[in-house]
């Protein structure tokens, strides 16, 4: 299954395969310089068809659980000060994606948003200590009894030129469901109250809708 964000991008991808091996079958005649390109032409469609890959998970809904947004390496757990919207000290946990995992972002949790906005900005690489507050990025917070409020903020990479949002204020959302989409690396940071006991660890691979990075009795 491919996620819809790459409908265009993918055809694209299929027209420009089909049109090369058609042009090189017709117009090249050394062979091996024919199925080098040949070659060539499948590898991009097939780099195209992964990125935009967007597998089926079952997620089971716990509001004791606080799930993992997206696929990558949780890259930072520390204490920051927030101050876009809560203005105050929180627990900071991001996760980084390179440009073979999974890109779909997921809600980590159920509740109602409360905030959303999209920002314009720079494209430094993900992991970089500004990027978060310089890079073109979506800051989106969920409220729910259990954990309160929980930001989340999708942030543009060096490559990413195009983030996808779908939350928009006073929906209610359901914890694994499709939040939206970052074209190529990018990263996620999750915002939670002091205190907020961690189930992840620094370098650990997470997966989006599965991995348990926070829980909450």
């Amino acid at each position: 299954m491919f996620h819809k964000e790459g409908t265009k991008t993918i055809l694209l991808g299929i027209i420009f395969t089909a049109t090369v091996l058609l042009l090189s079958d017709n117009f090249i005649d050394t062979i091996w310089l024919r199925k080098l390109i040949q070659i060539g032409a499948f590898l991009i469609l097939v780099i195209i068809l992964q990125f935009f890959r967007n597998p089926k998970r079952s997620v089971i809904l716990n509001e004791n659980q606080l799930l993992a947004p997206v696929d990558g390496k949780v890259v930072v757990i520390e204490e920051v000060y927030e101050g876009e919207y809560f203005k105050d000290k929180r627990l900071q946990v991001s996760i980084f994606m390179s440009p073979i995992n999974v890109h779909v972002t997921r809600y980590p949790m159920s509740g109602i948003v409360k905030f959303s906005k999209y920002h314009p900005g720079k494209f430094l690489v993900a992991w970089h200590p500004k990027a978060s507050e310089e890079n073109e990025r979506t800051t989106i917070v969920v409220e729910n009894n259990t954990f309160g409020a929980v930001l989340y903020r999708q942030i543009a990479g060096a490559l990413a030129r195009r983030i996808v949002n779908y939350a928009e204020e006073g929906m209610q959302v359901v914890q694994g469901t499709d939040a939206g989409f970052i074209k190529f690396g990018s990263r996620v940071d999750l915002f939670l109250p002091i205190g907020t006991p961690i189930n992840v660890v620094l370098n650990q691979k997470a997966v989006g809708g599965k991995t348990i990075i926070a829980t909450k009795e």
